[in-house]
């Protein structure tokens, strides 16, 4: 009898600790899903590996900061629908988050990013997209503003340069009878035409998913590209020639619904551009890196050239590019119109060279 009771009472008491156990786990459950009082989306077109990391660094981040109040689900590689799409949805709220290339047909003030030698290094870049006073980050944020989001941080590829399979590209001249592939880029496109004026250069605008294509059928002898895109969609098997001309660069940015912003009480905000903040330096580590490394690989590549142009022959191309004459065409009367009277054409391209002659000064110290 006292082994059958202290069996009873033994089993009561796992029953009880079992029964117990479960509350907890329910209570806990409970209390996270309390907790999560905003339940985001990120969505983002394909993403490169290294991208990749970053972003959903930042969702986890998010998450760490606000105390798992604001949980964020990252879909990669066009889940939710195309660049397009995804914008679209950021734009009604339907989406918290994205990625976006700010083309003008999204953006009509994005063609920022990617004007002709407005940045050339990653020093200068980190200061042209600085929060919240950045040469760049004012009108883009600006630009954000008028389609209903708010940037959270910049991600940056790096410097493009210009490659062709007929000869390398040393001079203004060398675009001499060159096809050239362009894209939507309209600021990119009047740099390349400007550069290459007078040599017969032609340019064709082809998708950059057919590219590899057409350089290895070629429908285009060349185009700009950079040292991700280079290896990581191997232009460098269709293209024998590459000069390392930085003058144009790489920008995204990562933007979140503005309504939804505005809406966060001022303890969350903190803790989202904290983890965006951190992202960012995350980002850019990797992508330097991994310029750096991409060369070491392009160098080892039979059939393959890489050109480092001089400061003076980068000069040569800088002056024909003639940027002011495409500012004042395709960004002053966008500034004019939502900066009135400021001269702003005048004052973003003072504050880029500053950075330019800021950035050189530090290499020589």
């Amino acid at each position: 009898m006292l082994h059958r009771s202290f069996r009873t009472g033994f089993i009561g008491k796992c029953l009880f600790v079992m029964v117990l156990m479960v509350f907890l786990m329910s209570l806990t459950t409970a209390v996270s899903a309390k907790e999560a009082e905003y339940k985001w989306k990120f969505g983002q077109t394909s993403v490169r590996a290294s991208q990749g990391e970053s972003y959903k660094l930042f969702c986890e981040l998010i998450g760490k900061y606000s105390d798992g109040r604001i949980q964020v689900e990252f879909f990669p590689d066009n889940q939710l629908g195309t660049l397009d799409e995804i914008f679209h949805a950021v734009q009604v709220g339907d989406v918290e988050l994205c990625g976006v290339a700010p083309y003008v047909n999204l953006v009509p003030g994005g063609m920022f990013n990617w004007m002709p030698w407005t940045v050339e290094t990653w020093e200068e870049c980190k200061l042209a997209f600085a929060r919240p006073n950045g040469a760049l980050y004012v009108p883009m944020e600006e630009a954000m503003k008028e389609v209903g989001m708010h940037i959270l941080f910049t991600v940056s590829q790096g410097s493009y340069g210009v490659g062709n399979n007929v000869r390398p590209i040393k001079t203004p001249e060398d675009f001499k009878n060159l096809k050239m592939r362009v894209s939507s880029s309209l600021g990119s496109v009047r740099g390349l035409q400007n550069m290459a004026s007078g040599t017969g250069m032609t340019v064709e605008t082809v998708p950059w998913g057919d590219l590899y294509n057409a350089l290895s059928k070629g429908v285009v002898d060349g185009c700009w590209s950079m040292w991700p895109s280079l290896v990581e969609e191997r232009h460098y098997e269709v293209m024998k020639f590459y000069t390392s001309l930085d003058w144009m660069w790489d920008a995204n940015q990562v933007v979140v619904n503005r309504e939804v912003w505005e809406a966060l009480p001022d303890d969350l905000k903190a803790a989202v551009q904290k983890a965006a903040d951190e992202a960012e330096i995350h980002q850019y580590g990797i992508q330097e890196r991994m310029a750096s490394e991409f060369q070491d690989f392009l160098k080892k590549q039979d059939g393959f050239e890489i050109y480092y142009p001089t400061d003076a022959e980068r000069a040569m191309f800088r002056e024909k590019a003639n940027a002011l004459s495409i500012w004042e065409e395709l960004c002053t009367p966008w500034l004019e119109k939502h900066y009135p009277g400021q001269n702003m054409t005048e004052k973003i391209l003072a504050e880029l060279e500053a950075n330019r002659v800021k950035v050189a000064a530090a290499k020589t110290k």
